[in-house]
């Protein structure tokens, strides 16, 4: 391969991850905005402990975002299989919110951190976490590229 033809390879593999990340971040923001909505619906309207608030609010955000990822970032990628693949989306999405649960289960348990304010930081650090995990092992595991 020629030295244009390898810089254009790779260009169009940059402009096609940039993609990918542009619509995984439109879906995971949206469903940051669920996750968050609900996550202070439930503990504004229940005298639940925060982690299991937050627990709901993150299980509604996974059901969110399959139907984004499926139909809309990922719409191009593999699709046979759906019960496999939403098993894998199901596993690593719990992994996920293990992370993102338990940034918060340290921060409110074992620092003693349980205002409004700090419950909904230490939720956005967890989520921060947790996206990092669920952006590499969807396109990996979840979303596989047609090949």
């Amino acid at each position: 391969m020629n030295p244009v033809d390898e810089a254009e390879t790779k260009h169009t593999e940059l402009s096609a991850l940039l993609r990918e990340v542009v619509r995984f971040g439109v879906v995971g923001g949206l469903g940051v905005g669920v996750n968050l909505a609900v996550f202070n619906l439930s503990r504004a309207l229940t005298s639940w402990p925060v982690v299991r608030c937050s627990v709901i609010a993150t299980s509604v955000a996974i059901v969110f975002n399959y139907l984004g990822f499926r139909y809309f970032a990922y719409r191009l990628r593999d699709s046979q299989g759906r019960a496999a693949e939403f098993a894998r989306f199901c596993f690593f999405s719990v992994v996920g919110l293990i992370i993102e649960n338990g940034v918060l289960y340290v921060a409110t348990y074992g620092f003693g951190w349980d205002s409004a304010l700090e419950n909904n930081l230490f939720k956005i650090v967890g989520i921060a976490c947790a996206t990092l995990f669920r952006f590499w092992s969807y396109r990996t595991w979840v979303f596989r590229e047609r090949r």
